[in-house]
């Protein structure tokens, strides 16, 4: 016997938009969280690269490490923001709204 699984949220709740929920809608949200996520990953890490680099004392095996983890970080910041101004460059010249849903808009 197959039960029913009721997934509408009460009456005046703060879910009442789960209701509307659309598989191109949970791809553009978690694209949104990935490029959110990633660009404060890699500013903690620009930070605690920076933090090494002060407490290194002057050794250079430590100073190097710290140099490189910026190096990395700064590379990881322009890599997501590229990719921001990708999804941008794609909603301008096709009208595919990726960041929204998914949805093509006609002019």
């Amino acid at each position: 016997m197959e039960e029913v699984i009721n997934l509408k949220p009460p009456a005046g709740s703060s879910f009442n938009n789960l209701t509307s929920l659309t598989f191109s809608g949970i791809v553009s949200r978690l694209i949104q969280l990935a490029l959110v996520i990633s660009a404060i990953v890699f500013f903690f890490m620009l930070v605690v690269g920076g933090i090494k680099w002060i407490l290194s004392g002057g050794d250079k095996s430590q100073t190097e490490g710290a140099r490189n983890q910026i190096t990395a970080a700064l590379v990881g910041l322009i890599i997501v923001f590229a990719a921001w101004a990708i999804v941008q460059l794609v909603q301008s010249f096709f009208n595919v709204n990726i960041l929204e849903g998914l949805n093509v808009q006609t002019r």
